[in-house]
């Protein structure tokens, strides 16, 4: 249900933000299609624009009487985009205890659980499928390849080619770069999560995909930007399979983090290299031990 409101409040806000006075609206399922929800996310839009008086519906008529404004719409911290609650909701089904290779991912069923229409998740599945991960099969289901050791490995390979890579690209940006900014934001949101590691050390993987895909982005390589999409997933996830000394793992990973930033801001090639080297070699190790016990023993 949690997820199936977030859904919602995403896509209301996504519609309301378009509307515009004295316009007729389309019909439900036309607004589902075009939202990539259900038909039932779709009226219960269509409900609250009614009840805020934002649109006069009446049967199959719907006219918009006036634009939303700012307090009309739900606060950002209350929805994602459609694309993260999808991405959400099928990483936790192939992480799961019970998920082993062989598990069948119904397309019908993940939507219905989300909210959602099958169009949206059919697009992610397909657009995931081409890692190797999942390979699909007829009337609508996916096949679960199994997050082996292997896959691990190979994944760990092409992550650590890319982001040598981009970390020089870093480090010969122009000094007047946005990207510097963004960069020392982070290393202060570095500073302020240490500081506070007992409380927030959870929060960590959000700020380290954050700080990965700003390296990632100095590269400005359709290739590397779009595999890292892949990358970022598993990486981002791996934080949750396995909460032994998640504390200790994450403070280590920080300073880690301050000092590959420390490296990029010397613009010292040799030393972007080493600290870059060191981050990723303790970032596959966490990923081997945090793999599921499944996925470990079936490599």
């Amino acid at each position: 249900m949690a997820r199936q409101n977030t859904v919602f409040k995403e896509a209301y806000n996504r519609y309301a933000v378009a509307l515009r006075t004295d316009t007729a609206l389309p019909s439900e399922p036309e607004i589902a299609a075009q939202l990539g929800v259900s038909r039932s996310t779709a009226r219960a839009i269509l409900t609250r624009l009614s009840e805020e008086g934002i649109i006069r519906w009446n049967k199959r008529q719907k006219i918009v009487l006036r634009q939303p404004t700012d307090r009309d719409l739900f606060p950002s911290e209350e929805t994602d985009s459609l694309h993260d609650i999808i991405e959400r909701s099928f990483m936790q089904r192939i992480l799961a205890d019970d998920a082993a290779p062989g598990m069948q991912i119904n397309e019908l069923e993940l939507a219905r659980e989300i909210g959602t229409g099958t169009t949206s998740v059919r697009e992610f599945l397909i657009r995931f499928s081409r890692f190797g991960l999942i390979e699909k099969r007829p009337n609508s289901h996916w096949t679960l390849k199994g997050f082996t050791r292997e896959f691990a490995l190979e994944l760990a390979d092409v992550r650590e080619m890319f982001e040598l890579h981009s970390a020089a690209e870093f480090g010969r940006l122009a000094r007047d770069s946005q990207a510097w900014i963004d960069l020392a934001a982070i290393r202060d949101e570095h500073h302020a999560m240490l500081a506070d590691i007992n409380q927030r050390f959870k929060d960590f993987s959000v700020l380290d995909e954050r700080f990965h895909l700003l390296i990632h982005r100095a590269s400005k390589n359709r290739f590397i930007a779009d595999f890292y999409d892949a990358i970022a997933i598993v990486f981002h996830y791996h934080y949750q399979w396995n909460k032994t000394a998640a504390r200790e793992r994450n403070e280590r990973a920080i300073h880690e983090h301050l000092d590959y930033i420390a490296a990029l801001e010397s613009g010292d090639q040799a030393a972007i290299e080493k600290a870059c080297r060191i981050h990723l070699h303790s970032a596959r190790q966490t990923l081997l031990q945090s793999l599921p016990q499944m996925a470990t023993e079936s490599g």
